[in-house]
């Protein structure tokens, strides 16, 4: 019940700062719009109905219905609210789960969360810079002297969900060390499968982008198989250092669940001290 109690304080604080960063994204809304609307808005090769503006030259955002506007100050409300209070839920959840971790499982975890930021937003960034060709080829569908329309809220939606697809994937990576530095697999495994690897990354790539052309799914693939080698090697490292270190003390930072080596070594014994014979009865006494 305790457990369950604390579970519930860490969840209604984590809510809480949501709340707090969703009104916040919902004031600035607007100014969030503008932001990821300007790669759409530049793009040249196609036109809406719309009539352009300085914030949209070619007028292809638009919104259906009445309350179109305010779901979708909604929905970047909701979004904001995730991003913005990340360092919130993050702390609530790693407090959590802190009493049940080792003392290097909580070094590594750490390590982990500094290391994971920047490269989602190193992915985001990318996302954020090359969804303009992503569109453009999905718009190059569009018969020649048709104008397009695009929902301002579903697109939006979807630039975001891509942005999450490619920050996420930055961070596949930086997992797979991080179950080295915990000793659940080792980077000669690791190096074993790379072909494989490799594979599965240009096909999650394929999906992911939904272009479908071999430039979009380079894109992405390239960065992650790079880091991944980049992992590959840091994790070779770290089981060279390890085996140093086990060799130089059997004993070095084993676990508590995890038994050291016996010392089955002899060691010299002392010749006892003789003793002193009792002549009676009264003696031992």
């Amino acid at each position: 019940m305790e457990h369950i109690r604390e579970l519930r304080s860490r969840l209604i604080i984590s809510a809480l700062a949501m709340i707090a960063a969703g009104i916040i994204g919902l004031i600035f809304y607007r100014d969030i719009v503008n932001v990821l609307e300007t790669p759409i808005c530049n793009i040249k090769s196609i036109h809406g109905v719309g009539q352009p503006t300085a914030s949209c030259r070619n007028g292809v955002l638009v919104l259906i219905g009445p309350s179109a506007g305010i779901t979708l100050a909604f929905k970047i409300a909701f979004f904001s609210g995730v991003v913005l209070s990340a360092p919130v839920w993050m702390y609530q959840l790693w407090a959590f789960l802190a009493p049940g971790l080792y003392k290097n499982e909580k070094k590594y975890s750490l390590t982990f969360v500094g290391a994971a930021i920047p490269l989602f937003a190193a992915g985001a960034a990318l996302c954020y810079v090359f969804f303009p060709t992503i569109l453009r080829v999905l718009m190059g569908f569009v018969p020649q002297g048709v104008a397009a329309q695009l929902p301002l809220d579903q697109t939006l939606v979807f630039f975001l969900r891509m942005m999450v697809v490619f920050g996420a994937s930055f961070v596949l990576p930086l997992i797979l060390v991080l179950f080295n530095f915990i000793g659940i697999l080792s980077g000669a495994r690791m190096r074993k499968h790379w072909r494989i690897v490799v594979l599965v990354i240009f096909v999650f790539a394929a999906i992911a982008v939904p272009t479908g052309d071999p430039i979009g799914m380079s894109v992405l693939a390239i960065p992650i198989c790079v880091l991944y080698f980049g992992a590959i090697g840091v994790a070779l490292l770290n089981d060279k250092r390890r085996a140093a270190r086990r060799a130089a003390d059997p004993i070095h930072r084993l676990s508590p669940d995890e038994a050291s080596q016996l010392d089955l070594s002899t060691a010299p014994v002392e010749a006892p001290a003789p003793v002193e014979r009792a002549d009676s009865l009264e003696d031992i006494s």
